[in-house]
């Protein structure tokens, strides 16, 4: 995506997006309700005509895909969209009937996609007749049924039970083992752990795409060391050393340290400590949850933004 950009009226629901996905890796792409997320899977897929700006999946315009480029993709969506009067087994034959798989190897097919979501033993049972949670499951089992190249999953893991979530992440990332490239939508901040890059938006803008780790980073700029002494220390003491980017004081004893690298910085605040004759009680480095990182980055961007923006529209 280069420049991409798509408003409804006089509001622009994703705007000047740019970001590349290498093949055989997941992007999670991350944002608090409103953010552009569905929109931005609707232009992707072709759904959805962008306002400006460029889209190519797998070297083709969406707009233009062909035959043989659809069928190598793979779009849940993020309501249910399947036939209530159908079964469970009945909705994945659909689907796979659709991409052309044989009656003699559907069987199978099906059975391995509806084991993976936990609901073989529920194949007989309408799918009206489903929980929200396992209609969910059910549409991820007909998104994988035809074993796509390219998979645009949107909320995946909405209302399934922690368990069966961490399942279905298992799973999704055997996929890009096998070589599969995944876009996976979320509003649950951790899962980006699960994830080998992270497109966090905000607004209808992209806020940061990095890898899990480097999320974390962009918040402090480095790495995190929280210092305990063992009598009130002065923070002049720990400025100069080399790693160290700032020191801020969090109480008479206690210190907080950036730093370009945890590693590298210990060892050497542990002497400069020594060295002014102060005892160390505890080092340890910080590691800011996926929701603090989340909020933190939204709201800067939003402080930077002047805060008169409405959020975009996610239709």
């Amino acid at each position: 995506m280069s420049g991409v950009s798509r408003r409804f009226g006089d509001l622009w629901a994703v705007h000047d997006l740019t970001m590349e996905v290498p093949p055989g890796t997941i992007l999670g792409v991350i944002g608090p309700s409103g953010s552009g997320k569905t929109t931005t899977i609707r232009m992707l897929t072709g759904t959805l005509q962008p306002t400006s700006g460029n889209i190519a999946v797998l070297g083709q315009d969406p707009a233009r895909f062909t035959m043989r480029t659809r069928e190598q993709i793979a779009y849940m969506p993020q309501s249910f969209s399947l036939y209530p009067d159908l079964t469970a087994q009945e909705n994945v034959g659909f689907v796979a009937a659709l991409y052309g798989i044989s009656w003699f190897g559907r069987h199978g097919r099906i059975k391995r996609s509806l084991s993976l979501v936990d609901m073989w033993d529920k194949r007989n049972r309408l799918a009206r007749h489903l929980s929200g949670g396992e209609q969910r499951r059910l549409e991820l089992a007909c998104a994988t049924v035809h074993d796509p190249t390219v998979l645009f999953i949107d909320e995946p893991t909405a209302g399934i039970d922690p368990m069966l979530r961490r399942s279905l992440w298992q799973e999704m990332r055997r996929m890009r083992d096998e070589g599969r490239t995944l876009l996976i939508t979320t509003q649950y901040v951790a899962e980006a752990q699960y994830c080998d890059n992270v497109a966090l938006l905000a607004d209808g803008e992209l806020v940061t795409l990095t890898d899990p780790e480097g999320l974390r980073r962009s918040v402090y700029g480095g790495d995190v060391l929280e210092v305990e002494a063992d009598r009130p220390v002065d923070p002049g003491v720990l400025a100069d050393i080399a790693d160290v980017t700032s020191v801020r004081q969090d109480g008479p004893r206690r210190l907080v340290l950036v730093v370009t690298d945890a590693g590298a910085a210990s060892p050497r605040v542990t002497e400069a400590l020594k060295s002014a004759g102060i005892g160390l009680k505890s080092l340890q480095e910080h590691q800011p949850s996926f929701d603090d990182v989340f909020t933190e980055l939204v709201t800067r961007r939003r402080e930077m933004n002047g805060n008169g923006k409405e959020p975009a529209s996610d239709a």
